[in-house]
């Protein structure tokens, strides 16, 4: 059951983690079209391009989290719970270090 406390813990960590990414990153937006800053630019990019690597990871570790379920003859709950956590794993890393890194840029 450990490994469903993690999958519950990671769902519940983003859930949290992702509104407050949004809304920091939409005053940082909002501040720089007030001001007529292009400096932003990067930052939407970030988002983008950071959207577009966490799926393909997410994709990916699914695969891998599958594959080896089949393999080893792993139960229905099991197999759905370690495709569950590989796939949430790298959005849930990205929303944390996006979390740190827009917080210290307030600082």
């Amino acid at each position: 059951m450990a490994g469903g406390r993690q999958l519950r813990r990671d769902a519940f960590s983003l859930w949290l983690e992702a509104p407050l990414v949004i809304a920091m990153r939409c005053q940082e937006m909002g501040f720089a079209a007030l001001t007529g800053s292009t400096q932003n630019t990067t930052e939407m990019t970030r988002m983008v391009t950071e959207k577009m690597a966490a799926a393909t990871e997410s994709v990916v570790a699914a695969n891998f989290a599958l594959a080896k379920a089949v393999m080893t003859a792993a139960s229905p709950e099991t197999t759905v719970r370690a495709v569950s956590t590989a796939a949430l794993k790298p959005y849930g890393k990205r929303v944390r270090s996006n979390a740190r890194r827009l917080a210290k840029k307030k600082t």
